[in-house]
Parts: C-alpha cells; sequence; structure tokens
C-alpha cells in the first residue's frame, strides 16, 4: 500500500519559452473549432511534463489538478466521450500561466494523432487514466471495452516506445481479481476477472509487463476499488453523462437521489453473506487515489515496476454507504 505523506516542492523555472498555437476541436460544436490550445514541445529544465490521458475524467481531471498544484506542466488529452469539458476550463481557469496547461481533443484510438501529439511535445511521464469504466457497460458491450481498453494502451505504449517516453503510471483496477475466495486482497492474489472491464484492464496490464521486460521503462501499476468524494474545494467532482447515470458509482447515485435528480436510490444485490446482505467494499476518497499516483510517479525506477492496491484496507458494506450519505446531505431527516 502506498503511503501519501511527502509532497513535491519543486518550482517552476522562470525561463521563457515559444509557445505555438492549434485548433482545438470540440465535437459539440457544428463547427469543429472552439478556440486554440497551446503547444509546448520545447523541454524545460527542472520541470516534469506529464500527459495525463483522460483528464478530462472525474479521476484523471483530479490527478491534473494535483500535478498542476505541484509545479508539474501537464497536457490532457480526452476525446470527451466521458470526460466533462467544463472540469478542463476550471483547471485553465486555475492555472492560467502560459504552458503550464494544454488541452489536446484526441482519440487514443487514432494511432496517427497520437504519436503527432508525442511528436510535438516532450513528455517526461505518461499518466493513463483513459477508459470507459463501467462493469454493467462492459458486460452489454464487452467488444468496447477491449478496443477501447486493451487496444488504446497499446497505441500509448507504441507511442512512448516510438518517443522515448520512459515513464508510465498506470490506473488499473482490483477488478482484475474477480471474486477472490481469501480475504484481504493483497498484490499476490490471483488475478481472475469475471467481467470484460477486468479482463480488459488485465490484458492491458500484461502487454504492458511484457513489453516492459525489454525495455527499461519505470512502470507503476495501481489498482483500486470504489473512487468516492470530490475536491475538498469544490472545484472537481464526479459528473457522470445522464445516459450513464443507472451505470454509475454509488456516490454519485447517492446524491441524485438526494437532490431530487432521480426519484429514489434502488439497492442491487441485498442477499451476500454479510451483516445488512449488502456487498461489501472498500472506498477510496478520489483526492487519495490521486495523490497515489502521484507518489508513484515520484518513487518510479527505470528498468523497475511496481504494483500496489491502493485503498483503506477496511471494507464498508453499500447500506453503510448509503446511510452515510443519508446523513452527509441531510436526506434522512425529510
Amino acid at each position: 500500500m502506498l503511503s501519501f505523506t511527502r509532497t513535491r516542492t519543486q518550482q517552476r523555472s522562470n525561463r521563457s519559452m515559444s509557445l505555438g498555437g492549434m485548433d482545438y476541436a470540440d465535437p459539440k460544436k457544428k463547427n469543429g473549432v472552439c478556440g486554440k490550445i497551446l503547444m509546448f514541445s520545447r523541454h524545460e529544465p527542472g520541470v516534469t511534463h506529464v500527459l495525463v490521458t483522460g483528464g478530462a475524467g472525474y479521476i484523471g481531471s483530479h490527478a491534473a489538478l494535483r500535478l498542476l498544484k505541484d509545479s508539474y506542466r501537464v497536457t490532457i488529452v480526452d476525446n470527451l466521450s466521458r470526460g466533462n469539458l467544463g472540469a478542463v476550463h476550471i483547471l485553465q481557469q486555475l492555472f492560467p500561466e502560459p504552458g503550464q496547461l494544454q488541452f489536446i481533443y484526441a482519440d487514443l484510438g487514432d494511432a496517427k494523432a497520437v504519436h503527432k501529439i508525442f511528436l510535438e511535445n516532450a513528455f517526461d511521464a505518461v499518466m493513463h487514466f483513459a477508459a470507459v469504466a463501467y462493469v454493467g457497460e462492459s458486460t452489454l458491450d464487452p467488444l468496447k471495452y477491449y478496443h477501447n481498453i486493451t487496444s488504446n494502451t497499446l497505441v500509448v505504449l507504441e507511442a512512448m516506445a516510438a518517443h522515448g517516453v520512459k515513464t508510465l503510471i498506470y490506473s488499473s483496477t482490483c477488478a482484475t481479481y474477480g471474486e477472490p475466495e481469501k480475504m484481504p486482497i493483497t498484490e499476490e492474489t490471483p488475478q481472475l476477472p469475471i467481467n470484460p472491464y477486468g479482463k480488459a484492464k488485465k490484458m492491458a496490464e500484461d502487454m504492458i509487463l511484457d513489453f516492459h521486460k525489454n525495455s527499461d521503462m519505470a512502470v507503476m501499476i495501481l489498482r483500486y476499488f470504489n473512487v468516492i468524494g470530490s475536491d475538498p474545494e469544490g472545484r472537481l467532482g464526479e459528473a457522470p453523462r445522464p445516459e450513464l447515470r443507472e451505470h454509475g458509482r454509488i456516490s454519485g447515485a447517492c446524491f441524485d437521489a438526494a437532490r431530487g435528480i432521480v426519484p429514489g436510490l434502488k439497492v442491487r444485490g441485498t442477499d451476500y453473506k454479510t451483516s445488512d446482505g449488502t456487498c461489501i467494499r472498500d472506498y477510496i476518497d478520489v483526492t487519495d487515489l490521486v495523490d497515489a499516483h502521484v507518489k508513484a510517479l515520484e518513487k518510479a525506477k527505470p528498468k523497475h515496476v511496481g504494483i500496489y492496491n491502493v485503498g483503506t484496507g477496511r471494507g464498508r458494506s453499500v447500506k453503510e454507504f448509503v446511510e452515510a450519505c443519508k446523513k452527509a446531505t441531510g436526506a434522512h431527516k425529510s
């Protein structure tokens, strides 16, 4: 388990740098173009430039926020199929300094576009979050998950190899373990995923590990279960698209019910062999999770692989979580 105590205090260089522009295409706009994004391909000594895939998403945007606060340079690549452009706008407002933050609309499935991004930027590391991530949806559309998770990870690895980027922090999942017979789950627990989401993530892990064997890459793989919470200052949060709410996380479902966005909350699965009949899960706050990713980036070493489960080590039942949500929102009083 990673500890999250040390923070990065590296100061940004005052050296000037040249900037170029390129069009940013927003698929929601009819003409497809809504502005410029800054390209900063020149490497700035003393400052680490991190590519954050899926950086407009729930976890990725929080990771970008943490990196920017710690004086990293960040490039976000997202196709906005699940990401939130509003989160990018907030980050741009918080960090307006030229050359600090860059957003590129692109699909990781487009190998030509991905290689162009690597060619035009000097990345020191990649934090790979981009992925569809709903277990239920994966059983309904498994090929989508294998393409989006496994195939797209291959594109990222190929681009890293072609352009000499040596550090990868991979955001995986404890769904790769399936339903273990023994608890607690450790990094040595056999990986026997039971759904396409977990299987696709394990395949991506296997590709990364196989590629690492013949390279000097620094690789960190982080596996975690249920992510909850948001930026303590309320700047970012979880904002699933309306059509995806039924597949969403329990935290979002609870707060949607409390706010009256949905008429109520239905708990699926009440016959587990637990004290209240509902499933027990390890919940981790998103800020702690991104702290772990930054810690992994700091600790990554060439020719080394680190694999870590990230969580609290304490399980809570779904019913306990719902009751806590009622208490926090005051919904139990209505």
